[in-house]
């Protein structure tokens, strides 16, 4: 799957266009190395993203085309919640 669709489904990023524009910013990281939109997302990768003050890395577990939004969160299993502070 496209990562921006699985930024997207899986609820990490609320708009795939968002999803598209971080990826592109350079602040999207699939087992540590930069991914761009249209890398594709396995079960078992790691992914790293950099919201302004703050970055969240997960375990994939699961890829689906489309889930409701409590099931959302069982596509991933968080590993670290980081806070960047700006000086």
């Amino acid at each position: 799957m496209r990562l921006d669709k699985f930024l997207k489904v899986s609820r990490l990023i609320k708009r795939r266009t968002v999803a598209k524009d971080v990826s592109d910013q350079g602040r999207v990281w699939i087992n540590e190395r930069e991914a761009k939109a249209s890398s594709t997302v396995k079960v078992g990768d790691q992914l790293k993203v950099r919201f302004g003050q703050k970055s969240i890395t997960v375990l994939v577990e699961r890829i689906v085309e489309t889930t409701k939004k409590d099931e959302a969160a069982l596509m991933y299993t968080v590993l670290l919640e980081e806070s960047h502070k700006t000086e």
